[in-house]
């Protein structure tokens, strides 16, 4: 017997305005939905403010509790919700989906958006990102030109998710939407596929400076904790293998941030870790409480204390600094630099580069220059954003408050 495609996923919208809405998830399982779905409701501007997962292996049960945007579009949630569930199969072909689901998919084709301004002014950058996000065009890799004269020429290399950029009326579509937002200043603009090389070179070889990969890349927590970056809330993280005959308990409290289940869903799937129940909440006073009982991919208990440790150990980090913000001096200019683990899947956190973006535009400072690129550190594949601040107008906001209003709205904090 086949699932209604209806009954997969099923969103509640709340009835009062500090009501959560509620969405159900109801299909088989496949190891890293939950990490699939939390990136899809972030990628929506949302926040998981309690959640409850089980399942036995074959079969998944779902519940989120979410809040955001008053004018999120549901309907187009719900669709691509629906797209990372292995809902299409019938109960008797779980295991077939299971075994089709190794293979990796095709990717997606890369665009090149190339736009010229007549004049740049503050906020530009984010309210393009602003755009291409509604569009829902994944940007993967940006560079940004300031010329002597005060022209802007942008490059969005780009992927869509609804994979018709290639038709003359989806990019009617984009480019009617950014003359919208551009005016009179915008020249031009083009968008042509990016060819295979550029696809290929998901990996910059470009140089980093070794100061930035050692302070920004550090894989143990320091002794001490910078105010106004770290929660406030001290991370603990238990194991329990006596509650269960044959699964791994893992409880977590800390203090919440923007996609929080969704950085603890990453990790246990980079580690393929499947979650068989999991609970957790946060709280109005910003701490967050989490239980998972877990299972190895081999369906055996996590009973290894080096793997108990290496799992502990790599939880802790991404909740203490899920984001990795810092400010550098690139000559004499100001350089903001932000770098975004990627899973292994090949997928970055979303809507990094809106939030910094949105940041910047708040603190009414212009950008120079962007560049986004992919480096592998520390065995580590890292989406790097570069960003060039332009000091012209000898602009008098502190570093460390750049580098700290940066780190609140990416945290949600703000």
């Amino acid at each position: 017997m086949g699932i209604l495609h209806e009954d997969v996923v099923v969103i509640s919208q709340a009835e009062k305005p500090d009501d959560p809405t509620v969405i159900t998830v109801n299909c088989p399982d496949k190891t890293g939905l939950g990490c699939d779905l939390c990136r899809i409701i972030l990628l929506f501007g949302l926040s998981i403010s309690r959640g409850d997962v089980s399942t036995d292996g074959k079969w998944c049960y779902v519940v989120f509790w979410v809040a955001g945007k008053s004018n999120t579009r549901w309907d187009l949630l719900k669709n691509r919700l629906v797209e990372v569930c292995p809902s299409h199969f019938s109960t008797s072909r779980i295991y077939s989906y299971r075994l089709e689901n190794q293979e990796q998919p095709r990717p997606p084709d890369v665009f090149l958006l190339k736009f010229w301004c007549s004049q740049d002014r503050k906020g530009l950058l984010h309210d393009v990102t602003e755009v291409l996000c509604e569009l829902e065009l994944t940007i993967k890799r940006v560079k940004v030109f300031t010329t002597p004269d005060g022209r802007v020429m942008d490059l969005f290399f780009v992927t869509d998710t609804r994979e018709l950029l290639h038709t003359r009326r989806r990019q009617e579509e984009t480019i009617h939407h950014l003359e919208a937002v551009l005016g009179n200043t915008l020249i031009s603009c083009e968008i042509e596929s990016a060819g295979p090389e550029i696809t290929a070179c998901s990996l910059n070889s470009s140089f980093l400076p070794s100061a930035i990969t050692e302070d920004m890349f550090c894989l143990e927590l320091p002794a001490r904790q910078p105010n106004g970056f770290l929660a406030s809330t001290p991370i603990s993280i238990t194991v329990d293998n006596s509650l269960s005959p044959s699964h791994t308990l893992i409880q977590i409290v800390c203090q919440d941030h923007k996609g929080l289940i969704y950085d603890i869903m990453r990790t246990l799937k980079d580690y393929n870790i499947q979650v068989s129940y999991g609970r957790f909440f946060a709280n109005q006073r910003g701490n967050c409480e989490a239980d998972f009982f877990l299972m190895q991919a081999d369906g055996k208990k996590i009973v290894d204390p080096n793997k108990q440790d290496a799992l502990c150990s790599r939880l802790r980090m991404e909740l203490w600094q899920p984001l990795r913000v810092a400010m550098v001096s690139r000559g004499p200019d100001p350089e903001l630099l932000v770098a975004n683990p990627v899973e292994l899947s090949g997928r970055g956190r979303p809507l990094v580069f809106h939030d910094i973006t949105l940041a910047l535009k708040i603190l009414n400072i212009c950008i120079f220059s962007v560049k986004i690129a992919r480096y592998l550190i520390h065995d580590r594949e890292w989406e790097v954003y570069r960003i060039l601040l332009d000091e012209a107008e000898r602009n008098p906001v502190p570093r460390n408050k750049i580098q700290d209003r940066v780190r609140k709205i990416l945290m949600g904090w703000e």
